[in-house]
């Protein structure tokens, strides 16, 4: 059976390479599957998937929501929970009353944490569009009056003197009831219902690797997250990989199902007839 490449972006984020690891090592089944890792920040995945350059893809659930005729979802590998959300911080004391009126950095125009502030203050309307690891240093210097942080930013930004403003993701779940829907897996649907179907195994099968062997990709997720220590890496990882890493399940499917009708309703994306997934 002859080879099949598959282009396959992620994140350099520890819960990215801890779960695609085993697909790249043919740790598991991968069938004729050849993946070919390209590992760019979120956005730059985003905007990618916006031009559907790869064929598998890491992206955010925002973003999905503008892709969709071209991509469907898979139900593993999403970051997807709860106590996870993106935080919206400031140097000091800030009333969230007068946000309208403030100057705030995002990770991304197509990144979930920009949709949930949306959400949350849809009269915000002052902007920065900043890489996520260049938020906090911005809100420290006076560049930006507050910045919505994402990944590891949660886990050390007291450690420069901030303070939370918002948990995105708290005021999502007491919204909601729901776990919040973060960043999910996608894949182009002209591969066909079976490939993706194989593909859909092979990932979750990598997952549950992962999982039942923690120290496997060890030494890869070093190399692509240097400037994190061990402990911020292991918290990061059981954070945002969870079991709706390995089965997104009813409540996972519930929670982006209306992320994305509440995006539709206030305009902020596409409708589309198409289904989430193949």
């Amino acid at each position: 059976m002859s080879e099949q490449r598959v282009t396959l972006g992620f994140s350099p984020c520890p819960n990215d390479t801890f779960i695609f690891y085993p697909l790249l090592n043919n740790l598991v089944d991968t069938g004729n599957f050849r993946f070919i890792e390209r590992l760019e920040d979120v956005e730059t995945l985003n905007m990618l998937a916006a031009g559907a350059v790869l064929d598998m893809t890491k992206l955010s659930y925002h973003a999905f929501a503008h892709v969709r005729n071209e991509y469907a979802l898979l139900r593993s590998g999403s970051a997807l929970g709860r106590g996870c959300g993106p935080l919206l911080v400031a140097a000091g004391d800030m009333d969230i009353s007068t946000l309208h009126k403030k100057t705030i950095a995002i990770p991304g125009r197509h990144t979930t944490a920009f949709l949930l502030l949306r959400l949350f203050n849809p009269d915000i309307e002052k902007f920065i569009i900043l890489p996520f690891n260049e938020i906090m240093d911005s809100v420290i210097n006076g560049d930006v009056d507050a910045g919505v942080i994402i990944h590891e930013s949660r886990f050390t930004y007291q450690g420069y003197g901030l303070k939370k403003l918002i948990d995105l993701g708290e005021w999502w779940e007491g919204e909601t009831g729901l776990p919040i829907p973060l960043g999910g897996i996608a894949v182009r649907r002209s591969l066909g219902a079976g490939t993706i179907a194989l593909l859909e195994k092979a990932l979750r099968d990598g997952v549950g690797y992962s999982v039942a062997n923690p120290d496997a990709a060890a030494h890869y997720i070093r190399e692509h997250a240097q400037e994190m220590s061990e402990d911020i890496c292991r918290a990061h990882i059981n954070l945002y990989v969870n079991d709706f890493s390995s089965d997104l399940g009813d409540e996972g499917v519930k929670a982006i199902e209306l992320l994305i009708r509440m995006a539709e309703q206030r305009g902020i994306v596409p409708e589309s007839e198409k289904k989430l997934f193949l």
